[in-house]
Protein backbone atom coordinates (compact mmCIF):
# COMPACT_ATOMS: atom_id res chain seq x y z
CA UNK A 1 0.00 0.00 0.00
CA UNK A 2 1.30 3.35 -1.10
CA UNK A 3 1.77 6.33 1.72
CA UNK A 4 2.87 10.35 1.06
CA UNK A 5 6.26 10.35 2.51
CA UNK A 6 8.87 13.39 2.55
CA UNK A 7 11.96 11.61 0.51
CA UNK A 8 15.60 12.77 1.27
CA UNK A 9 17.27 11.90 -1.98
CA UNK A 10 20.44 12.38 -1.41
CA UNK A 11 22.55 14.17 1.47
CA UNK A 12 22.18 18.22 1.19
CA UNK A 13 19.41 17.58 -1.42
CA UNK A 14 15.84 19.19 -1.11
CA UNK A 15 12.86 17.09 0.51
CA UNK A 16 10.53 15.91 -2.19
CA UNK A 17 7.11 14.77 -1.09
CA UNK A 18 6.69 11.28 -2.98
CA UNK A 19 4.68 8.17 -2.82
CA UNK A 20 6.48 5.45 -0.87
CA UNK A 21 6.01 1.36 -0.50
CA UNK A 22 5.68 -0.12 2.47
CA UNK A 23 5.50 -3.99 3.03
CA UNK A 24 3.94 -5.43 5.83
CA UNK A 25 5.51 -5.73 9.15
CA UNK A 26 7.25 -8.57 9.56
CA UNK A 27 8.38 -10.77 12.41
CA UNK A 28 9.05 -8.46 15.65
CA UNK A 29 7.75 -4.93 13.42
CA UNK A 30 4.85 -2.86 13.67
CA UNK A 31 3.30 -0.63 10.74
CA UNK A 32 1.82 2.37 12.57
CA UNK A 33 -0.20 5.41 11.37
CA UNK A 34 1.39 8.77 11.93
CA UNK A 35 -0.42 11.02 13.77
CA UNK A 36 1.73 14.11 14.14
CA UNK A 37 6.05 14.28 13.70
CA UNK A 38 7.85 17.22 15.31
CA UNK A 39 10.45 19.00 13.44
CA UNK A 40 13.46 18.45 15.06
CA UNK A 41 17.21 19.91 14.36
CA UNK A 42 18.16 16.59 14.17
CA UNK A 43 16.10 15.82 10.96
CA UNK A 44 18.09 18.80 9.68
CA UNK A 45 21.01 17.46 10.81
CA UNK A 46 20.75 14.50 8.88
CA UNK A 47 19.51 15.90 5.82
CA UNK A 48 22.97 18.07 5.26
CA UNK A 49 25.60 15.51 6.52
CA UNK A 50 26.28 16.63 10.11
CA UNK A 51 24.69 13.28 11.07
CA UNK A 52 25.00 10.09 8.98
CA UNK A 53 22.46 8.71 6.96
CA UNK A 54 21.97 6.61 4.59
CA UNK A 55 20.02 8.01 1.21
CA UNK A 56 17.73 8.03 -0.01
CA UNK A 57 15.81 8.23 3.09
CA UNK A 58 12.71 8.93 4.92
CA UNK A 59 13.56 11.20 7.73
CA UNK A 60 11.81 12.34 10.81
CA UNK A 61 12.15 10.54 14.43
CA UNK A 62 10.10 12.46 16.89
CA UNK A 63 6.30 10.74 16.33
CA UNK A 64 2.73 9.47 17.61
CA UNK A 65 0.38 7.62 16.05
CA UNK A 66 -1.62 4.57 15.85
CA UNK A 67 -0.76 0.44 15.07
CA UNK A 68 -2.51 -0.81 12.01
CA UNK A 69 -1.35 -3.87 12.35
CA UNK A 70 2.08 -6.22 13.51
CA UNK A 71 4.41 -9.10 12.52
CA UNK A 72 4.71 -12.19 14.03
CA UNK A 73 6.01 -12.80 17.64
CA UNK A 74 5.01 -8.62 18.53
CA UNK A 75 3.51 -8.90 22.04
CA UNK A 76 3.84 -5.50 23.73
CA UNK A 77 1.63 -3.85 20.91
CA UNK A 78 -1.50 -4.58 19.56
CA UNK A 79 -3.50 -2.45 16.54
CA UNK A 80 -5.24 0.23 17.85
CA UNK A 81 -2.97 0.98 20.08
CA UNK A 82 -1.58 4.44 20.36
CA UNK A 83 2.09 4.93 20.47
CA UNK A 84 5.32 6.95 21.09
CA UNK A 85 7.76 6.38 18.59
CA UNK A 86 11.30 5.25 19.71
CA UNK A 87 14.40 6.45 17.94
CA UNK A 88 16.89 5.01 20.31
CA UNK A 89 15.53 1.47 21.35
CA UNK A 90 17.98 -0.30 23.35
CA UNK A 91 18.84 -4.16 23.05
CA UNK A 92 19.07 -4.69 26.34
CA UNK A 93 22.00 -7.11 26.29
CA UNK A 94 25.23 -4.92 25.24
CA UNK A 95 27.89 -3.75 27.50
CA UNK A 96 26.08 -0.08 27.87
CA UNK A 97 22.56 -1.99 28.49
CA UNK A 98 24.86 -3.77 31.02
CA UNK A 99 25.67 -0.66 33.05
CA UNK A 100 22.00 0.31 33.05
CA UNK A 101 22.70 3.25 30.02
CA UNK A 102 20.20 2.36 27.51
CA UNK A 103 20.53 5.97 25.94
CA UNK A 104 24.60 4.72 24.95
CA UNK A 105 23.16 1.58 23.67
CA UNK A 106 25.49 0.15 21.27
CA UNK A 107 22.97 -1.06 18.67
CA UNK A 108 20.46 1.68 19.16
CA UNK A 109 21.11 3.44 15.25
CA UNK A 110 21.27 -0.23 13.62
CA UNK A 111 17.21 0.18 12.06
CA UNK A 112 18.29 3.36 10.05
CA UNK A 113 21.05 0.89 8.27
CA UNK A 114 18.78 -0.90 6.56
CA UNK A 115 16.32 -0.29 3.83
CA UNK A 116 12.39 -0.55 4.87
CA UNK A 117 10.33 0.85 2.19
CA UNK A 118 10.54 1.39 -1.70
CA UNK A 119 9.50 4.26 -4.02
CA UNK A 120 6.47 3.97 -5.57
CA UNK A 121 7.77 5.76 -8.96
CA UNK A 122 10.59 3.48 -9.43
CA UNK A 123 11.09 0.57 -6.57
CA UNK A 124 14.25 2.07 -5.27
CA UNK A 125 15.47 1.37 -1.76
CA UNK A 126 14.36 3.27 1.06
CA UNK A 127 16.31 3.77 4.67
CA UNK A 128 14.02 5.27 7.64
CA UNK A 129 15.80 8.29 9.36
CA UNK A 130 16.87 7.30 12.78
CA UNK A 131 15.39 4.34 12.55
CA UNK A 132 11.50 5.34 12.31
CA UNK A 133 10.85 7.06 9.15
CA UNK A 134 8.11 9.57 10.44
CA UNK A 135 7.75 11.93 8.13
CA UNK A 136 5.18 10.00 6.45
CA UNK A 137 1.83 8.90 6.75
CA UNK A 138 2.57 5.72 7.68
CA UNK A 139 6.01 4.02 8.83
CA UNK A 140 6.99 0.36 10.07
CA UNK A 141 9.23 -0.07 12.90
CA UNK A 142 10.53 -2.81 15.42
CA UNK A 143 8.21 -3.39 18.41
CA UNK A 144 10.96 -2.12 20.50
CA UNK A 145 10.73 1.52 18.95
CA UNK A 146 6.75 1.73 19.65
CA UNK A 147 6.28 2.76 23.25
CA UNK A 148 2.36 2.95 24.54
CA UNK A 149 1.18 5.96 24.64
CA UNK A 150 0.42 6.99 28.30
CA UNK A 151 -3.14 7.78 29.36
CA UNK A 152 -4.37 11.23 29.27
CA UNK A 153 -1.66 12.68 26.69
CA UNK A 154 -3.16 14.08 23.29
CA UNK A 155 -2.05 11.92 20.53
CA UNK A 156 -0.47 14.37 18.14
CA UNK A 157 1.09 16.77 21.02
CA UNK A 158 2.73 13.46 22.22
CA UNK A 159 5.09 13.25 19.34
CA UNK A 160 7.18 15.61 20.99
CA UNK A 161 7.46 13.40 24.10
CA UNK A 162 9.38 11.18 21.48
CA UNK A 163 12.51 13.54 21.13
CA UNK A 164 12.83 17.40 22.67
CA UNK A 165 10.82 16.36 25.72
CA UNK A 166 12.35 13.39 27.15
CA UNK A 167 15.86 15.17 26.44
CA UNK A 168 15.09 18.11 27.88
CA UNK A 169 13.64 16.20 31.17
CA UNK A 170 16.40 14.07 31.23
CA UNK A 171 19.00 17.16 30.49
CA UNK A 172 17.19 18.57 33.89
CA UNK A 173 16.89 15.53 35.85
CA UNK A 174 19.56 12.95 34.54
CA UNK A 175 22.40 14.78 32.93
CA UNK A 176 22.52 17.72 35.21
CA UNK A 177 20.72 16.37 38.17
CA UNK A 178 18.97 19.92 38.97
CA UNK A 179 17.89 20.61 42.42
CA UNK A 180 15.42 22.60 43.95
CA UNK A 181 16.49 26.21 44.37
CA UNK A 182 19.56 25.89 41.65
CA UNK A 183 19.80 28.47 38.77
CA UNK A 184 19.89 27.50 35.85
CA UNK A 185 21.04 28.99 32.39
CA UNK A 186 19.20 27.43 29.21
CA UNK A 187 21.30 28.18 25.81
CA UNK A 188 19.25 27.74 23.07
CA UNK A 189 15.20 28.22 23.00
CA UNK A 190 13.89 25.59 20.21
CA UNK A 191 11.89 22.60 20.65
CA UNK A 192 14.41 20.89 23.28
CA UNK A 193 15.34 24.49 24.71
CA UNK A 194 11.49 24.63 26.23
CA UNK A 195 11.42 21.25 26.62
CA UNK A 196 14.25 22.07 29.35
CA UNK A 197 13.25 25.06 30.74
CA UNK A 198 8.99 23.51 31.61
CA UNK A 199 11.68 20.67 33.43
CA UNK A 200 14.15 23.15 34.86
CA UNK A 201 10.72 25.06 36.62
CA UNK A 202 8.86 21.58 37.16
CA UNK A 203 12.09 20.72 39.55
CA UNK A 204 11.56 23.91 41.48
CA UNK A 205 15.12 25.78 40.04
CA UNK A 206 15.49 29.64 40.08
CA UNK A 207 16.36 31.88 38.77
CA UNK A 208 16.01 30.16 35.13
CA UNK A 209 17.37 32.23 32.55
CA UNK A 210 16.71 31.87 28.90
CA UNK A 211 19.53 32.99 26.22
CA UNK A 212 18.93 32.77 22.54
CA UNK A 213 19.72 35.23 19.33
CA UNK A 214 16.32 36.00 18.45
CA UNK A 215 14.53 38.20 20.95
CA UNK A 216 11.35 37.30 19.43
CA UNK A 217 11.41 34.02 21.67
CA UNK A 218 11.44 36.30 24.73
CA UNK A 219 7.58 35.63 25.39
CA UNK A 220 7.87 31.69 23.92
CA UNK A 221 10.75 31.47 27.40
CA UNK A 222 8.86 33.00 29.94
CA UNK A 223 5.85 31.00 29.16
CA UNK A 224 7.67 27.91 29.68
CA UNK A 225 9.01 28.62 32.96
CA UNK A 226 12.35 31.54 32.12
CA UNK A 227 12.56 34.19 34.90
CA UNK A 228 15.31 36.19 32.86
CA UNK A 229 15.67 36.28 29.41
CA UNK A 230 19.20 37.45 27.71
CA UNK A 231 19.85 38.21 24.02
CA UNK A 232 23.21 36.05 22.49
CA UNK A 233 25.86 38.35 22.33
CA UNK A 234 29.43 38.82 23.52
CA UNK A 235 28.51 39.59 27.14
CA UNK A 236 25.97 36.73 27.34
CA UNK A 237 28.42 35.30 29.66
CA UNK A 238 28.54 38.06 32.02
CA UNK A 239 24.94 39.20 31.77
CA UNK A 240 24.04 35.37 33.14
CA UNK A 241 26.62 36.32 35.89
CA UNK A 242 24.66 39.43 36.81
CA UNK A 243 21.56 37.58 37.19
CA UNK A 244 23.12 34.76 38.91
CA UNK A 245 24.65 36.79 41.86
CA UNK A 246 27.49 37.42 40.12
CA UNK A 247 28.91 33.95 40.64
CA UNK A 248 27.25 32.25 37.51
CA UNK A 249 24.83 29.92 37.07
CA UNK A 250 24.43 26.39 38.83
CA UNK A 251 23.74 24.95 35.50
CA UNK A 252 24.58 25.74 32.54
CA UNK A 253 22.11 23.80 29.96
CA UNK A 254 23.42 24.00 25.95
CA UNK A 255 20.51 23.78 23.33
CA UNK A 256 22.03 24.92 20.06
CA UNK A 257 25.54 22.17 18.70
CA UNK A 258 27.93 25.29 18.39
CA UNK A 259 31.22 25.81 19.48
CA UNK A 260 30.51 29.06 20.61
CA UNK A 261 27.46 28.68 22.09
CA UNK A 262 29.58 25.78 24.27
CA UNK A 263 32.05 27.80 25.19
CA UNK A 264 29.15 30.60 26.80
CA UNK A 265 27.83 27.96 28.60
CA UNK A 266 31.05 27.00 30.29
CA UNK A 267 32.01 30.76 30.73
CA UNK A 268 28.51 31.72 32.27
CA UNK A 269 28.71 28.30 34.81
CA UNK A 270 29.89 29.17 38.47
CA UNK A 271 32.78 27.31 39.76
CA UNK A 272 32.22 24.11 41.21
CA UNK A 273 28.53 24.26 38.91
CA UNK A 274 27.64 21.62 36.03
CA UNK A 275 27.66 22.74 32.27
CA UNK A 276 25.86 19.86 30.12
CA UNK A 277 25.98 20.07 26.11
CA UNK A 278 22.79 18.74 24.51
CA UNK A 279 23.21 20.50 21.11
CA UNK A 280 24.79 18.06 18.35
CA UNK A 281 27.38 19.82 16.98
CA UNK A 282 29.50 19.27 13.58
CA UNK A 283 32.76 17.25 13.66
CA UNK A 284 34.25 21.21 12.89
CA UNK A 285 33.11 22.76 15.74
CA UNK A 286 36.20 22.46 18.21
CA UNK A 287 35.96 24.00 21.56
CA UNK A 288 38.78 24.77 23.64
CA UNK A 289 39.86 25.24 27.47
CA UNK A 290 43.24 26.00 29.67
CA UNK A 291 44.37 23.51 31.31
CA UNK A 292 44.15 26.50 34.29
CA UNK A 293 41.23 27.56 34.27
CA UNK A 294 39.67 23.58 34.37
CA UNK A 295 41.82 23.31 36.96
CA UNK A 296 40.76 26.70 38.63
CA UNK A 297 37.02 26.66 38.26
CA UNK A 298 36.33 23.04 38.90
CA UNK A 299 33.32 22.92 36.37
CA UNK A 300 31.83 19.63 35.38
CA UNK A 301 31.22 19.54 31.61
CA UNK A 302 29.20 16.62 30.38
CA UNK A 303 27.73 15.69 27.04
CA UNK A 304 24.09 14.58 27.48
CA UNK A 305 22.43 11.75 25.04
CA UNK A 306 18.60 11.46 24.51
CA UNK A 307 18.57 12.71 27.76
CA UNK A 308 20.37 10.32 29.05
CA UNK A 309 16.89 8.89 29.46
CA UNK A 310 14.91 5.63 30.15
CA UNK A 311 11.68 5.85 27.95
CA UNK A 312 10.19 3.44 29.26
CA UNK A 313 11.05 4.76 32.91
CA UNK A 314 10.19 8.50 32.07
CA UNK A 315 7.70 8.60 29.79
CA UNK A 316 5.14 7.23 32.43
CA UNK A 317 6.77 10.33 35.25
CA UNK A 318 6.48 12.71 32.29
CA UNK A 319 2.99 11.96 31.44
CA UNK A 320 1.63 12.51 34.97
CA UNK A 321 2.88 16.21 34.78
CA UNK A 322 1.47 16.31 31.32
CA UNK A 323 -2.02 15.09 33.18
CA UNK A 324 -1.81 18.08 35.85
CA UNK A 325 -0.41 20.84 33.37
CA UNK A 326 2.71 21.61 34.76
CA UNK A 327 4.27 20.49 31.43
CA UNK A 328 2.33 22.24 28.39
CA UNK A 329 2.95 20.75 25.29
CA UNK A 330 0.89 22.42 23.09
CA UNK A 331 2.63 25.83 24.05
CA UNK A 332 6.26 24.19 22.56
CA UNK A 333 4.49 24.10 19.07
CA UNK A 334 4.55 27.40 17.42
CA UNK A 335 3.36 25.88 13.74
CA UNK A 336 0.91 22.75 12.54
CA UNK A 337 1.84 21.93 9.01
CA UNK A 338 2.19 19.66 6.15
CA UNK A 339 4.74 17.02 4.69
CA UNK A 340 5.32 20.13 1.94
CA UNK A 341 5.96 22.65 4.81
CA UNK A 342 8.89 20.79 6.26
CA UNK A 343 11.44 22.61 4.06
CA UNK A 344 10.21 25.73 5.40
CA UNK A 345 10.26 24.88 8.87
CA UNK A 346 14.14 24.02 8.09
CA UNK A 347 14.71 27.14 6.41
CA UNK A 348 12.96 28.80 10.12
CA UNK A 349 15.11 26.73 11.98
CA UNK A 350 18.36 27.53 10.61
CA UNK A 351 17.25 31.32 11.13
CA UNK A 352 16.32 30.66 14.65
CA UNK A 353 12.59 31.24 14.46
CA UNK A 354 10.29 29.59 16.62
CA UNK A 355 9.60 26.69 18.66
CA UNK A 356 8.57 23.47 17.61
CA UNK A 357 7.11 23.18 14.05
CA UNK A 358 4.64 19.67 13.97
CA UNK A 359 3.79 17.87 10.81
CA UNK A 360 -0.03 17.34 11.29
CA UNK A 361 -1.76 14.09 9.29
Amino acid sequence: MAVRAAVLPAVNAPLQVAEIDLPEPGPGQVRIRLAAAGVCHSDLSLSNGTLRQPAPAVLGHEGAGTVTAVGPDVTTVAPGDQVILNWAPSCGSCHFCGLAEPWLCAHAARGAESPYATLAADGSALYPGLGTAAFAEETVVPAAAALPLPDGVPLADAALLGCAVLTGWGAVHHSARVRAGESVVVLGVGGVGLATLQAARIAGAGPIVAVDVSPGKEELARAAGATDFVVAGDDTAKRVRALTGGMGADVAIECVGRADTIRTAWSATRRGGRTTVVGIGGQDQQVTFSALELFYFGRTLSGCVYGNSDPATDLPAIAAHVRSGALDLSAMVTERIGLDDIPSAFEAMVAGKGGRALVVF
